[in-house]
């Protein structure tokens, strides 16, 4: 239980680590997303951590979807799955749609 009452689950626990780092590091770099880019970015990292706790596999996904997702992007949403220690690397391609998105904020 939490500080609310609440049920806490692996995943939840670690969905909550990792929106910290997420937001701390776009945060570092000036990034700030907007409430929907928030709200979409954090509904994400959720399913992220579920998928990492669980095993759940992604569906497949196609790279070249992904080919003008900019290497500052790409390379953010990569250290994120690395710090999940277990997902794979399309992770990374989905994740570097947010911060794509959310760099046009600026």
């Amino acid at each position: 239980m939490n500080d609310r009452g609440e049920s806490v689950t692996p995943s939840g626990e670690l969905a909550e680590r990792m929106l910290a780092q997420v937001y701390a590091l776009l945060r570092a770099r000036h990034i700030i997303p907007n409430a929907v880019q928030e709200q979409m970015l954090t509904s994400h990292v959720r399913a992220m951590a579920h998928r990492s706790v669980t095993g759940e596999p992604l569906p497949d996904v196609d790279a070249s979807l992904f080919d003008e997702i900019s290497a500052e992007s790409m390379a953010l949403a990569r250290d994120i799955v690395a710090e999940f220690g277990n997902l794979p690397e399309e992770e990374a391609w989905l994740l570097s749609v947010h911060f794509e998105v959310a760099k046009e904020n600026l």
